[in-house]
């Protein structure tokens, strides 16, 4: 489905969130059918030393936290690296590698070529609003021999979406390599606050405006069940952070592969679990 610039100027305008929703499930169910993948992360802390738990479920294995040191960064990830297996390693926010580059006097790409060196696949996230220079520093990325999970908004910088997913769109146009947009907001900024309605205008328009983008995603951990449920009926098609653990301590049905995959077929669609390459797990 293919909306005109007018058509998006109208919906960004509009109150009418019904209207809305639905020509962005349109739009989402024309690229992706009913198919909605899910990723289950298990997350590992960035410092040095600290224990290393890989379930066997996880799809991705996640390096969070801002690292201190280009060499405290390395050695983490050398820790973690051999005990992934075939599962694929993720770490560290683009801004964060950014500031780190600038701190130790390196260059980005230096940065990123030896972190790939050590063991790293993927770059976790891209702050779109928090990067110096988005355009230069995602291609640094892929010249570097990694790739980006995603790229994310860290704290709304504005509320006009319209405008702002101008700017992604063009964004992609120039490095044509991001495979998942998650456009609600990591960090609440008191500038510009949202509400449940924001949040589900945010992710329709992002899918009728960012045509380029193949995934619109949602976090499980950080958002929960029921906005996601609601975002995949408004447009989004991933849903990221389910957690590895099938913590059974509350019955079957609420350890997380249960519940993500009720909450996805009760929106009337297909969960289908996926790697971090995108990858379908069987």
């Amino acid at each position: 489905m293919t909306v005109s610039d007018a058509e998006l100027a109208a919906f960004a305008t509009s109150h009418d969130i019904i209207s809305l929703g639905m020509a962005a499930d349109e739009a989402r169910r024309g690229r992706h059918g009913a198919q909605t993948t899910y990723l289950r992360v298990a997350e590992i802390g960035a410092a040095p030393g600290a224990p290393v738990a890989i379930p066997a479920a996880a799809g991705e294995v996640r390096i969070t936290g801002a690292p201190d040191s280009l060499a405290t960064a390395l050695a983490r990830v050398a820790e973690v690296a051999p005990q992934c297996g075939r599962t694929p390693l993720s770490g560290f926010s683009l801004a964060d590698l950014e500031a780190l580059a600038l701190r130790e006097q390196l260059t980005l790409r230096a940065v990123l070529e030896q972190l790939h060196a050590a063991g790293l696949e993927f770059i976790s996230e891209a702050p779109f609003d928090r990067l110096r220079d988005a355009r230069r520093s995602i291609e640094e990325v892929n010249i570097g021999g990694l790739r980006l999970s995603r790229l994310t908004i860290h704290q709304l910088p504005t509320d006009d979406m319209a405008a702002l997913y101008r700017q992604v769109t063009l964004l992609q146009y120039d490095v044509a390599v991001i495979r998942a947009f998650a456009p609600l907001p990591r960090a609440f900024n008191p500038a510009v606050p949202t509400t449940g309605y924001d949040d589900v205008k945010r992710i329709a328009l992002a899918r009728l405006s960012i045509e380029h983008i193949p995934s619109i995603q949602v976090d499980w951990a950080l958002y929960g069940p029921k906005l996601a449920q609601v975002a995949l009926t408004v447009g989004a098609d991933d849903i990221d952070g389910v957690s590895a653990v099938d913590d059974l301590s509350e019955g079957r049905r609420r350890a997380p592969r249960e519940e993500v995959r009720r909450n996805i077929t009760a929106a009337s669609l297909e969960p289908v679990e996926r790697d971090a390459r995108f990858d379908v797990r069987a």
